[in-house]
């Protein structure tokens, strides 16, 4: 069994709070919601696993709690061990761990490879599966369901994203209340019903989503966005369906999408909580042995890159939204440091990015303006996005390209790359907030396949980051030449031509509006 090389507290802390950063663009939060699973088996400890490490543990005694509701989940612990433990189940499944003594609670976090990227011919199909899960097993309703998570003050998640879909559950680990919330969340896993009613309902209530998106400019201008950068690939899929696509599926559908996308062979397992290793090592093996057994799906491969383009939506809206987009990276580009600590100068931090101070504090242009890469599995947008009057959008687009370009061509200099930096080692104090929020960069690690020491990496990685580094990683993801840029608001009047009647116009040499 090979030892794991223990991290000190203080550089843990910085790297959660690095990586809470990143994640929840995932993207797409990494997710928003959480997993499920039926009878517990002791796992046998894999030989490549790493051994226990010490772990700080408070010596207050845990109170005797009947609700999560009684926990003070806003007061983070003023000190703890962090110790990161990783194996597999029997059926291969990854199952990241860590000790937190702290409070009698767990958090369970599953990731499938079973995002809208696997819709397929049924756009929403992996929406409505996800929505389906916890709405009927056995002989238990939706209804039921939720009652028996409540009687037990457990708490209960799910959600789908284009990579992943997302299954949650917090409890507390009194035996009265883990083991029947456990054996309730497995049977959800194992067996969801999917019935009738129920389908109905959320089909209706998804396309009542659909319609309430076409009254919204910035949804119309994220939907054309995701289609224009990944024609004929999965990230294309619009998540959440069409109205055609969704009166379409049947149940067979969602019960062979769960069935072949919700397997063991495809999960990423994630544990926090007041729990030691062998009974984390007895409680994925039940949730793994839950589960439908199945092999991973394959991984989703990277899009064509695209020609630069430009596109108008008409909008009947008082302001018009504004992206400036292109194909951006993958979760595990070597680039991802220099990519991520850059777009905190460029625009990503809010208040003293480049952006805001070129768009709104120098020329009033918008309120709020930023960027951000979407890393995923396959490599995701990185966006400029912003609202401006639409008199202004014109001259709002031109200092967005203007600023993009002398960052490419410039980079940061040696102040903003040492004010970022301290930036980021300045917010670790809200890293350990939550259990839950190290459950989710824990599954986030194994979903997405990187090192158990991912965190102190990317640490490392950042704090050895010239402006040189920085300038050279945006050269090479982010060519002028793959720019896209979508506008949706009011009519845009026809260009003027110049005086010159010889000479074609600049506004007539660009792609015409839509």
């Amino acid at each position: 069994m090979s030892q794991s090389k223990p991290f000190s507290v203080l550089r843990w802390l910085i790297a959660l709070a690095a990586l809470g950063g990143m994640l929840f663009l995932l993207m797409e939060r990494a997710p928003d919601s959480q997993p499920a699973s039926d009878t517990p088996a002791v796992a046998q400890a894999p030989d490549d696993g790493p051994a226990d490490t010490a772990t700080e543990v408070f010596g207050s005694p845990l109170p005797a709690l009947s609700s999560l509701e009684e926990l003070d989940l806003d007061t983070p612990p003023a000190r703890r061990g962090l110790d990161l433990q990783h194996w597999q189940t029997r059926q291969g499944t990854p199952v990241y761990f860590m000790h937190a003594g702290e409070l009698p609670m767990l958090d369970i976090q599953l990731l499938y490879a079973a995002g809208a990227s696997r819709d397929g011919e049924l756009p929403g199909l992996a929406m409505f599966t996800n929505a389906m899960l916890n709405e009927g097993t056995g002989s238990l309703d939706a209804g039921d369901i939720a009652a028996g998570f409540e009687r037990l003050g457990a708490q209960f998640g799910n959600s789908s994203h284009r990579d992943m879909g997302l299954i949650s559950l917090r409890t507390l680990t009194a035996a009265d209340k883990l083991d029947p919330a456990l054996t309730l969340f497995a049977q959800i896993l194992s067996k969801p019903s999917f019935p009738a009613a129920s389908l109905e309902r959320i089909r209706e209530q998804l396309l009542a989503g659909l319609r309430y998106a076409r009254q919204r400019p910035g949804a119309q201008a994220n939907e054309v966005l995701w289609s224009t950068l990944y024609p004929d690939h999965p990230y294309g899929i619009p998540p959440d369906g069409s109205e055609d696509s969704l009166k379409a599926i049947s149940r067979d559908d969602l019960q062979r999408f769960q069935q072949t996308y919700y397997s063991a062979g495809n999960a990423v397992i994630a544990l926090v909580g007041d729990i030691d290793r062998a009974r984390a090592e007895q409680l994925a093996q039940h949730l793994a042995d839950a589960m439908p057994q199945g092999p991973a799906a394959e991984p989703t491969p990277p899009a064509e890159k695209i020609a630069a383009s430009s596109q108008h939506i008409d909008f009947a809206s008082s302001q018009t939204h504004v992206l400036v987009a292109q194909q951006g990276m993958s979760r595990t580009d070597p680039d991802y440091a220099a990519l991520y600590l850059g777009n905190q100068i460029l625009g990503g931090s809010g208040f003293g990015s480049r952006l805001v101070e070129e768009v709104r504090e120098k020329r009033g242009l918008s309120y709020s303006v930023g960027s951000n890469f979407s890393a995923m599995q396959a490599p995701g947008p990185f966006v400029i996005s912003l609202q401006t009057r639409s008199d202004q959008a014109e001259q709002a687009l031109e200092v967005v390209n203007q600023t993009l370009d002398r960052f490419i061509s410039e980079g940061p200099t040696d102040a903003e790359v040492n004010r970022a930096k301290q930036q980021l080692l300045g917010e670790f104090p809200l890293s350990t907030a939550s259990n839950s929020a190290i459950v989710a960069q824990l599954a986030a690690i194994g979903f997405y396949n990187l090192p158990l020491n991912h965190m102190q990496l990317f640490l490392d990685r950042v704090q050895a980051l010239t402006a040189t580094d920085i300038r050279e990683a945006f050269a090479r993801h982010l060519p002028a030449s793959e720019r896209v840029v979508i506008t949706v608001g009011p009519p845009q009047p026809p260009a003027e031509p110049e005086d010159n009647a010889d000479q074609p116009s600049a506004a007539a040499e660009q792609e015409p509006s839509a």
